[in-house]
């Protein structure tokens, strides 16, 4: 998953733009990418990556709650926020490429999707550190935020989903049996070959929602 997939080149009319969308799926310090196009029937998968929502030398995962947790409460907030500020950075730096790319092969990005958490995050810092629960949740949201912030600097609109429900809403928007969803989901990515997994599934289906999300 290093080493993104090639955007198919040569496949657009002359003259014509293709939709394309943009999926997510964040992790402690970094999010798989994946990239649909084409129609909401039949999306072809046209770009797979995996982008980094912290700096190369920090180890994984990047778990800047956690480390909070043993700093003085002025402390953890600046701790906080040089970690959340980073992510912002990289993030749009990602996407910017991102969107470089695919403009440059001859498509029009539309919307971005991202599965979202079901926890709720607490009100303060001081109450997320004192909660190990907690501290998940607000990194999860930490570095999902940054790819949302990204995607509103450059004017993207943004599908959210929960991703416990994801699956379900899926069948239910794009009007196909479960089984078959999974069995698509699964035969998209033989296009871009492998890592080929869950991660790029679920990336693959907020993308295809975000692109249905424009019709």
């Amino acid at each position: 998953m290093k080493n993104p997939a090639k955007i198919p080149r040569g496949s657009i009319e002359a003259g014509a733009t293709a939709r394309a969308a943009l999926g997510f799926r964040a992790h402690s310090g970094w999010a798989a990418l994946v990239a649909v196009a084409g129609t909401v029937r039949a999306p072809t998968v046209i770009e797979r990556r995996r982008i980094e929502l912290a700096l190369p030398e920090i180890p994984r995962p990047v778990q800047p709650y956690h480390a909070a947790q043993n700093m003085d409460l002025k402390a953890a907030e600046k701790h906080v926020r040089r970690f959340t500020d980073e992510a912002r950075l990289l993030a749009q730096r990602a996407l910017g490429e991102v969107i470089t790319d695919i403009s440059g092969a001859g498509y029009q990005l539309v919307g971005c999707g991202i599965p979202l958490g079901s926890g709720r995050a607490a009100a303060t810092l001081e109450a997320t550190l004192a909660s190990h629960p907690l501290l998940h949740t607000a990194e999860g949201e930490l570095f999902r935020g940054a790819i949302i912030r990204a995607s509103e600097h450059f004017h993207l609109p943004i599908t959210g989903v929960r991703e416990r429900d994801l699956m379900a809403r899926g069948a239910a928007e794009l009007a196909i049996p479960l089984t078959e969803l999974q069995l698509r989901l699964t035969e998209l990515g033989r296009a871009v070959g492998p890592q080929w997994a869950r991660d790029q599934k679920l990336a693959t289906l907020v993308a295809w929602l975000a692109l249905a999300a424009d019709e």
